[in-house]
């Protein structure tokens, strides 16, 4: 199992970027899935969800309204698209599989992740 994220960057505050997570090694089709991301001495904050087929997806309070959340099952992609960008959404940005026996992407544990990306850095700042 492989999920590698990329499209990070640095943007002025207000700007955009798509982030994308290429999967491999298991049926994309199968897993929902997860954007996640850290910031400099903060914990890991959970930003959305998505069901194996996209038709459900699922927002922090913090990111509503400004990122989208969306996947390409042909091409085992998963993507976030970031509009409006604050400072405060600057992070390390990581996709995450969340296990088959959970299921539903209301609510995911932490300990119901089993798969990680490396992480893509967003730096929000003018």
């Amino acid at each position: 199992v492989q999920l590698v994220e990329s499209g990070g960057g640095m943007v002025q505050p207000g700007g955009s970027l798509r982030l994308s997570c290429a999967a491999s090694g298991f049926t994309f089709s199968n897993y929902d899935m997860s954007w996640v991301r850290q910031a400099p001495g903060k914990g890991a904050e959970w930003i959305s969800s998505i069901n194996t087929g996209g038709g459900a997806a699922y927002y922090a309070d913090s990111v509503k309204g400004r990122f989208t959340i969306s996947r390409d099952n042909a091409k085992n992609t998963l993507y976030l698209q970031m509009n409006n960008l604050k400072p405060e959404d600057t992070a390390l940005y990581y996709c995450a599989r969340i296990k088959s026996s959970w299921t539903t992407i209301v609510v995911v544990p932490w300990e119901k992740y089993d798969y990680w990306g490396q992480g893509t850095q967003v730096t929000v700042s003018s």
